[in-house]
């Protein structure tokens, strides 16, 4: 076995998603190992679970986070037995998980997903995922293969993930990610445009500052326009 399987582990996580279990923080051998490990893997995003770190902070972890995306590794929350690190999770602006690896307990429902399954339409290229109610704070839906839409308000600290795009019929108040394995056509659709957070493909952009009037508030179309994330209003 190669002295990669020493760094970290995969396993199986709630979420529908793989988990990286973290060993260490040291970045130049972590790094090594993950370029050994999935130098031809399809990027999709990961649970970081940091249960195995001696002491887990922002200032260690944050630059393991940057590494792993520029190696298409998306964390998309982080994971601890322990509630008190869902103010580290904050800080590094990811979702938390209170729970262990392997099976799943009740003890796991502080961020687990909505439950949803696909819509069964053969005559669909692919599948599409419908949430008909709220998603609130610390959850997280991913539509994998395929388009989410959301009927009901998005919750600032939800996050919403897609393969595809994705229809937010309500405020969207949290975190869209749509194209997560690299669709750069897909597209977000906001009826009310109130988000933290909004990426197409892996490129990001952040909402640190109040949004323009003409899509505030309003119906938007998100999507991807030279390695560019634009917004524009739906309503013209």
């Amino acid at each position: 076995m190669s002295s990669a399987a020493n760094l970290f582990d995969i396993k199986s996580a709630s979420l529908d998603l793989l988990a990286i279990v973290l060993r260490s923080t040291d970045l130049p051998a972590l790094q090594a190992a993950i370029q050994q490990r999935f130098n031809s893997h399809e990027p999709e995003p990961f649970v970081l679970d940091i249960e195995q770190l001696p002491a887990p902070d922002s200032d260690t972890l944050a630059p393991v986070c940057a590494m792993l995306q520029q190696h298409g590794l998306r964390i998309a929350a982080v994971r601890h037995r322990d509630a008190q690190y869902a103010a580290l999770a904050h800080r590094l602006g990811l979702p938390f998980i209170s729970g262990s690896g392997g099976t799943k307990s009740s003890a796991e429902s502080v961020s687990t997903p909505v439950a949803a399954a696909p819509v069964a339409d053969s005559s669909l290229p692919t599948p599409t995922m419908i949430i008909d109610r709220p998603v609130r704070a610390g959850q997280q839906i991913y539509a994998k293969g395929g388009d989410l839409v959301v009927l009901e308000m998005v919750s600032a600290g939800a996050e919403l993930i897609a393969d595809g795009s994705i229809h937010v019929y309500a405020p969207l108040r949290g975190r869209a990610l749509a194209g997560a394995r690299g669709n750069t056509a897909a597209r977000i659709f906001v009826k009310s445009m109130e988000a933290e957070l909004v990426s197409i493909a892996g490129v990001y952009r952040t909402i640190e500052q109040d949004l323009p009037q003409s899509i505030k508030g309003k119906p938007t179309q998100i999507y991807l326009e030279q390695e560019r994330v634009v917004m524009i209003p739906l309503d013209k």
